[in-house]
């Protein structure tokens, strides 16, 4: 344990420095296939993904947090844990070609055959580097996980623009989706160099599948809560809907997942290795928390406040219906920065239980909101969708820590300074944009905007108390870790 302090802030260097790389790649591609498409390709994708991303989450069936969050993990059990994803991945792939004619007929698009039988075959070459992909993460090797996942994605993101320039409309995006499962898969067994043996029947995992048992049910019951709007939406309001709704859900998300991906992995590893650890817990998840909440506000505010600019330098002037639906969801991008390092807690101390109470009030509340807010169009769905997600905050809140050596107190406290900061940097950056708006084109006024933004929160932010602190620790153990 003593060097795990090192390898936590190395690995979530390695994890930030590449999604941020991950972050420009995926925005650039944004950029580039919004000029080259048109919103029903994005639509048409988006139909299958809302299923296909369903199926996926039996792809893993929660095995890979299982063999992170266990403390031993033998060869013997490494190896039959593969096999059952691969096992899982291929039933997936073939379920999800019986599903095409079915989700062909529900959305009334006969393009969508093709497009879910393509789509499926991901799952099988996903489940084949799924307990890679856990022995780097349970090795801190984060490094290593970083580069083979930008090389995917890098590599997808050029397989699709070609395809885009040559005419082939929505199977760029398929082939988009479907080349960082081959790519990555292939990467992570070149880098670990590890062969799986046959699996044993007395390997002795019935505990990890207990655990990715639950926690799979408990992913379902999430993922149908976040993306129920997308289904409803796709099904009575076409193709062109969800191409709108879901390029301005992509815009807000693509920060989040980047963010969560680069520190959640990280965080969890290193939260899972201390669970019997009370005061150092604490001490590192309050650190990631607050991390992860101030990086992210400031994205919360430009989304508020500049939608129209963002919408206009990222998608182009054909999108400009994005920009509403975008200002409407801008509240989840902070609200899914204090409950997604929640989740670190709850499964890091293996409160599965909880979660399992928890899921189904958000998956019903969320669900009946969205379904009521339908007749009224995107942006209806999209203000139901953020406004419930907004009032379920609190009792989230103190449903995940209750009992836990984190405090609702802790969490208050961990949220006033960014917030408070983040008030002040988004008034005096509106100010500026009302002064300017006028002189300054799209591009160079959403980069002013941004920049006095950014400045004025961290600003503020550093005169907080224990703020500073907390971001001179971290640059003080990141010369550590570079050090020999």
């Amino acid at each position: 344990m003593h060097d795990l302090k090192v390898k936590v802030i190395r690995g979530g260097l390695a994890r930030l420095c590449a999604q941020g790389v991950s972050f420009i790649l995926r925005l650039g591609s944004l950029v580039i296939l919004a000029r080259l498409l048109n919103p029903k390709d994005f639509g048409l994708v988006g139909m299958v993904t809302a299923f296909t991303g369903f199926l996926a989450l039996f792809g893993d069936f929660g095995l890979g947090s299982a063999a992170i969050q266990h403390t031993t993990v033998t060869e013997e059990q490494k190896s039959t844990l593969f096999w059952i994803n691969v096992l899982l991945g291929a039933l997936l792939s073939l379920l999800t070609l019986a599903m095409a004619p079915t989700i062909a007929a529900f959305y009334r698009e006969p393009q969508l055959f093709g497009v879910t039988a393509v789509l499926g075959t991901g799952f099988f070459f996903g489940a084949a580097g799924a307990q890679h992909t856990v022995l780097l993460m349970r090795q801190m090797r984060f490094a290593t996980l970083a580069v083979v996942n930008v090389i995917s994605l890098a590599t997808s993101i050029a397989v699709a623009i070609y395809l885009a320039k040559a005419s082939y409309g929505y199977w760029a995006l398929v082939s988009m989706s479907i080349t960082p499962s081959i790519i990555g898969t292939i990467g992570l067994w070149l880098s670990t160099g590890w062969v799986p043996g046959m699996p044993r029947r007395q390997a002795g995992i019935r505990s990890m599948i207990r655990f990715g048992g639950s926690l799979t049910f408990i992913n379902l019951l999430v993922y149908a809560a976040y993306n129920a709007d997308k289904v409803m939406i796709g099904r009575f309001w076409g193709a062109d809907a969800i191409g709108i709704y879901g390029r301005a859900f992509q815009i807000i998300n693509i920060p989040t997942d980047n963010l969560n991906a680069a520190v959640g992995e990280v965080a969890f590893s290193a939260l899972s290795r201390l669970k019997d650890d009370p005061v150092r817990f604490r001490s590192y998840f309050l650190k990631g928390f607050s991390l992860v909440l101030g990086v992210t506000l400031p994205i919360t505010i430009v989304c508020t406040l500049f939608a129209n600019d963002v919408v206009f330098v990222l998608l182009g002037p054909k999108w400009q219906d994005a920009a509403a639906i975008i200002r409407l969801l801008a509240p989840t991008i902070a609200v899914f920065a204090i409950i997604n390092p929640l989740g670190w807690l709850v499964f890091s101390l293996g409160l599965v239980g909880r979660a399992l109470k928890v899921a189904p009030v958000l998956a019903t509340i969320m669900i009946t909101a969205c379904a009521v807010a339908l007749p009224y169009g995107p942006k209806g769905v999209a203000f139901a969708y953020s406004a419930m997600l907004t009032l379920w905050l609190i009792p989230h809140i103190w449903v995940c820590v209750h009992g836990t050596m984190i405090s609702v107190r802790d969490i208050l406290v961990a949220v006033s300074p960014p917030l408070a900061s983040g008030l002040l940097a988004g008034g005096v950056a509106f100010g500026v944009g009302i002064i300017c708006g006028q002189i300054l084109s799209p591009l160079p006024r959403l980069v002013l905007e941004s920049g006095v933004l950014v400045t004025v929160f961290f600003g503020v932010l550093l005169f907080a108390p224990g703020q500073k602190s907390l971001y001179l620790d971290l640059l003080a153990g990141l010369r550590r870790s570079s050090a020999p």
